[in-house]
């Protein structure tokens, strides 16, 4: 009867939990990388390593906890492998009260003749300051290339915050 108590409790604290986690989404505009070093690895044609960062803004922003998120910058590396890439990197976010989230990301991308033609991943909260501090969540993004050279991503997920704030 104590091991059913338990499993019964343990199951509740999860469901209390997903019912806590908020659905976020928003649109995250990114010009083109600056700087962006490609790097050719030699062994075979169109193999590179790649680190960039990108200067970017939200213009249908994220509301977490009541709060916009305002604009950002991405760092992140890549292996390019002919059209193919894998990457991973980090972001930070700011929100329109000055506070700030961070968030890693690992995803794939696509290019044709060199040029990005789609990008695809999860991300994850890693911090944050001011009313994200002790932020938890994760997601997904896609992303379409503008014709200035940046991308645009559709981001989703969910989050939840710390109560004593």
């Amino acid at each position: 009867m104590k091991q059913i108590s338990l499993t019964f409790v343990f199951i509740f604290v999860l469901a209390s939990m997903a019912l806590a986690q908020t659905k976020i989404s928003g649109t995250y505009q990114c010009a083109k990388p600056d700087p962006q070093n490609v790097i050719p690895m030699g062994d075979r044609a169109n193999h590179a390593l790649e680190i960039e960062q990108v200067k970017c803004t939200w213009p249908k922003p994220m509301d977490i906890g009541g709060i916009q998120s305002k604009d950002g910058s991405s760092w992140d590396s890549a292996e390019i492998d002919g059209n193919a890439m894998q990457f991973s990197g980090f972001h930070m976010s700011n929100m329109s009260n000055g506070d700030q989230f961070f968030v890693s990301y690992r995803g794939t991308g696509m290019s044709k003749d060199g040029k990005p033609v789609s990008s695809k991943g999860t991300w994850w909260f890693t911090g944050g300051s001011g009313k994200m501090k002790g932020i938890k969540g994760k997601g997904t993004f896609a992303g379409a290339p503008n014709p200035d050279g940046g991308m645009t991503f559709e981001v989703e997920g969910n989050y939840t915050l710390p109560s004593a704030q």
